[in-house]
């Protein structure tokens, strides 16, 4: 390891006694063993540890060795690729977008545990699950204390490094040291004694600045300037422009029906284009004063504070364009009265999420005519990504809407379909299901009663009479009070396997 760091990294390492510790990061990769447990920072592309990873995959070349990985969620800079492509990953958990690691984790070749955002430190926390022994946390300065200051996310950092074995930092130059100030860092008592979490609006702050570690444990600094990757978000298209466009609708008439006002609930939006176009929707909106306490705070989140509409937002993580990074960033000083960032746990905590009322938006792979959502696979068989923190949300919000175009592949998989191949989210948990083609309103609303709304305002036109068809013959011939006609439910999902298309073939 060197020795004296130079001057400019005073500022940013304030506790001197770990000046001595900066090392390159070859030397700190070695630190890690086969079979380890590993939590890393990142949370969406955002905040990622981004030398150490790439220094463990050049290291796999000479030497084997395989960890588990635990992060907030997806990483950036193809981080999960690297890894998967040098054989280091055993095991992963609890979200992942990566198109080389999905094939590696339906080939089971990587061990995929695919969690509600909200549980995977309560699971380590509680020893239900592997302890950590070492955490890669990126950081943009160590307090005097030894305390770890985050970059642009949280995720799960914080608990990462309080319950690891010993700690990495990674020091990022290329950040801002104006985010000092940004995190708010709380962390639950343990159960089953837990107070509440004293978050009672969105711009409450319940912790400290800082991550609180004790210096000891942390064993390198290892000095970057890699910048976050920038997240891939397309413009509204007409699709999702007509998605928002039902969504404001129906929102307005919540209000004439004085179940919200003008200000709304607070917003949470999951991560996606859907999302952040229907968000992006409320810019030539009538509603005002909005608040968003969500997991992250995508470029629809600062179109918002340009326009005015928007007054303070609470998550875990900024997942930016390179334009919208750019402006944002280099002006964060700016934001940082009207910005918090947190840990998820605490960003995606039900009780939090029930307590403030939140209207909650997530984006479906899938949902039936009784408004169960799929999220996750395709074909019930292949995962994409994972549940991330759509199921915190649905469960707990005020409003759970799902959001989805009416069909894939140039019309060739319908988003609406007799039943879902998988089940992430119940009808129990679903309020509202939104595509281009309309809204279905299903609060108070019966499986009998759902089918017709779903089928008659979601789906594609040429799908509905097929969907109607199956709904009406099994009312008919099976009736119960969720009728389906079992050897025919996932008829359209064995047609697109062997055709490569749901539509029946004339």
């Amino acid at each position: 390891m060197s020795h004296v760091p130079p001057t400019d990294l005073e500022a940013r390492i304030r506790c001197k006694p770990l000046r001595d510790r900066i090392a390159t990061p070859e030397e700190a990769a070695a630190l890690i063993k086969d079979g380890m447990t590993i939590g890393m920072s990142g949370f969406t592309k955002a905040g990622d540890a981004k030398a150490v990873p790439l220094a463990m995959a050049e290291r796999a070349a000479r030497e084997k060795f395989r960890i588990t990985l635990m992060t907030g969620a997806s990483l950036g800079h193809d981080i999960d690729k690297t890894l998967t492509e040098a054989g280091v990953l055993a095991r992963r958990l609890p979200f992942q977008s990566d198109p080389v690691l999905r094939a590696a984790i339906n080939r089971g070749e990587v061990m995929f545990i695919d969690q509600h955002l909200s549980e995977t430190v309560e699971q380590l926390r509680s020893g239900q699950i592997s302890p950590i022994d070492y955490a890669v946390v990126e950081a943009v300065a160590i307090t005097d204390d030894g305390g770890i200051v985050p970059s642009t996310s949280v995720g799960n950092s914080a608990s990462f490094a309080i319950l690891a074995k010993k700690v990495i930092v990674e020091l990022n130059l290329s950040h801002s040291p104006e985010l000092e100030g940004l995190h708010d860092i709380f962390i639950p008592a343990k159960r089953p004694s837990r107070t509440p979490i004293p978050v009672v609006a969105c711009d409450s702050r319940a912790g400290s600045p800082y991550i609180p570690v004790d210096p000891e444990k942390i064993v390198a600094i290892v000095v970057t300037e890699k910048e976050d990757s920038a997240a891939r978000i397309s413009p509204p298209d007409a699709e999702t422009t007509a998605i928002a466009g039902h969504l404001i609708g129906f929102l307005e008439e919540e209000v004439r029906k004085g179940r919200l006002d003008m200000t709304l609930n607070p917003l949470q939006a999951g991560i996606g284009v859907i999302a952040n176009s229907v968000l992006s929707g409320l810019v030539d909106s009538p509603f005002h004063d909005l608040r968003m306490y969500s997991e992250v705070l995508q470029d629809s989140t600062f179109e918002l504070f340009e326009a005015g509409k928007l007054s303070f937002a609470s998550a875990s993580s900024m997942t930016l364009s390179s334009a919208w990074a750019d402006r944002v960033f280099r002006n964060i000083g700016a934001y940082k009265d009207k910005l918090v960032l947190r840990p998820q746990e605490v960003s995606n905590h039900p009780e939090i999420i029930r307590r403030l009322g939140v209207i909650g938006i997530n984006t479906a792979l899938e949902f039936d005519i009784y408004g169960n959502v799929n999220s996750t696979h395709v074909g019930g068989t292949d995962m994409m990504n994972g549940i991330g923190g759509s199921g915190d949300f649905a469960r707990n919000a005020f409003l759970s809407i799902f959001v989805a175009k009416s069909v894939a592949k140039g019309g060739a998989i319908s988003s609406v379909v007799p039943m879902v191949s998988h089940v992430d989210h119940t009808e129990h948990d679903v309020d509202i299901l939104v595509t281009e083609h309309g809204l279905a309103d299903l609060r108070g609303l019966a499986p009998r009663e759902r089918a017709p709304v779903i089928i008659e305002n979601c789906c594609h036109p040429a799908y509905r009479a097929l969907l109607s068809d199956y709904f009406g013959r099994a009312v008919s011939t099976r009736g119960g009070q969720t009728p389906h006609i079992l050897e025919e439910s996932f008829d359209w999902h064995v047609r697109r396997l062997k055709t490569g298309s749901m539509m029946p073939v004339a």
